[in-house]
């Protein structure tokens, strides 16, 4: 029995312990087979277990299948242009985990990861390990962020995360009301307005963007301009830049903004900024928000327009531009959630990970985990976060560059010795 309660029933040894067999910890699996480095990877579930279980049945990726790579492995099948679907995605995780040879733990939640020594000592229910270095590979939507005052909605009203949501018929037969206007939210009140229920949706800061432009889809461009390689040390505010709200895109062949919405009989409100009693308030910044959004939208395009002028690139159509939001001159500032029978408020509201095993004093005020590119603590490495080393950290095509990157770090690491490493250990404390 550990000090802290935690029953061991026994204890190996390896150099990395790497938690979860996902996209990312799976390439960080396969760079250190390569480097003849003893690892074990460890999985709450199955592998690719969030795909598999956690998302709602119709989700696709907003990147295209020509997008979906890992080191020395790339979608293969008949339709590029397409977009992986969960259990695709599932698949292609788990093919991917055969083609390295793999060997995952399933069925291994990690109770605890603690310093020992000059390394760590990572608890789950069967067994513990010590390791001289652990990678937490356990992704980015571990847990949703629902606001505080979800507990304030009144009795009839259901609270539910996107995280929960699976599909329109298991919602109540009343009004929604979506929460976040990002890609999840979107997408979610699109959905669940073709299902014929009321949906009404609140949004604040956004991001628009065309599903394609010129011809070309919307993540070719991206590349092309070099954003999605963008580091996180190219960046004048990087606290900012890991906060913007997800692209509104969907994993289809078709451009989905608030307009689509309002066609579909949407209703637009502004932010959700409080409750009282079955009142729900929202921000009167709905229109500047659209417009700060379309503004962005065209300086994009802008500078997608100047790179075709520099140089040779192969596109298929005219400069274009969206209409403008359009937005009503005076939008609703209450609701009352009973009176306009809105059964259910469905927070869009984004998502964290789920660290709450790691017990080092490694957090930040509000909890979020401090981290320099991914490096957290001698040995300690984290992988899939947002904008962690590149604007495509937490996509799985950005897997390969961070676990190059990464990978290396870590091989050096464990070349160090052991008063080396200790040293590290001291100053890391000392920093406190």
């Amino acid at each position: 029995m550990s000090s802290n309660g935690i029953r061991r029933p026994g204890t190996g040894t390896t150099d990395v312990v790497v938690i979860g067999a996902g996209h990312s910890g799976l390439a960080m699996s396969a760079w250190l087979s390569a480097h003849s480095v003893d690892h074990v990877v460890l999985e709450r579930g199955e592998i690719a277990n969030s795909w598999r279980h956690e998302r709602w049945d119709s989700l696709r990726l907003l990147t295209p299948n020509w997008q979906a790579r890992l080191p020395d492995y790339h979608y293969a099948g008949d339709d590029p242009d397409g977009f992986m679907g969960s259990a695709d995605v599932a698949q292609f995780i788990t093919r991917y985990a055969g083609f390295i040879g793999a060997t995952v733990r399933t069925g291994t939640a990690v109770r605890s990861v603690s310093p020992y020594g000059t390394g760590y000592h990572v608890c789950t229910e069967q067994r513990g390990w010590r390791c001289r270095a652990v990678v937490m590979a356990n992704g980015a939507h571990g847990i949703a962020q629902v606001p505080a005052l979800a507990a304030q909605l009144p009795g009839p009203v259901r609270s539910l995360s996107a995280k929960d949501y699976r599909n329109p018929g298991r919602l109540d037969d009343a009004g929604v009301l979506v929460v976040g206007a990002s890609a999840t939210g979107l997408q979610l009140a699109d959905e669940i307005a073709a299902s014929g229920r009321a949906v009404t949706l609140a949004v604040g800061e956004h991001i628009r963007m065309p599903r394609s432009y010129r011809g070309r889809d919307i993540q070719w461009w991206l590349t092309q301009a070099g954003i999605l390689d963008q580091r996180f040390d190219q960046v004048d505010d990087l606290v900012r830049a890991r906060r913007v709200p997800s692209p509104q895109l969907v994993g289809a062949a078709r451009t989905l903004d608030l307009n689509a919405l309002t066609a579909r009989g949407v209703r637009i409100v502004g932010r959700l900024v409080g409750l009282d009693g079955s009142a729900a308030h929202f921000s009167g910044a709905l229109r500047n928000e659209c417009a700060m959004a379309d503004l962005k939208l065209a300086r994009m395009l802008d500078n997608f327009d100047a790179l075709v002028a520099r140089g040779p690139l192969e596109v298929r159509g005219a400069p274009e531009r969206l209409e403008a939001t359009r937005v009503e001159e005076t939008p609703r500032l209450a609701l009352d959630l009973v009176k306009q029978r809105i059964g259910t408020v469905l927070w869009a509201t984004g998502f964290r990970p789920d660290y709450s095993w790691l017990q080092m004093p490694v957090f930040d005020p509000r909890g979020r985990l401090r981290h320099h590119g991914g490096f957290v603590a001698p040995g300690l490495y984290a992988l899939g976060l947002n904008f962690m080393r590149r604007r495509k950290s937490s996509f799985i095509h950005g897997a390969e560059d961070d676990v190059r990157d990464l990978g290396s770090h870590l091989v050096g690491w464990l070349k160090e010795s052991p008063a080396r490493r200790a040293a590290a250990r001291m100053e890391m404390r000392a920093g406190i």
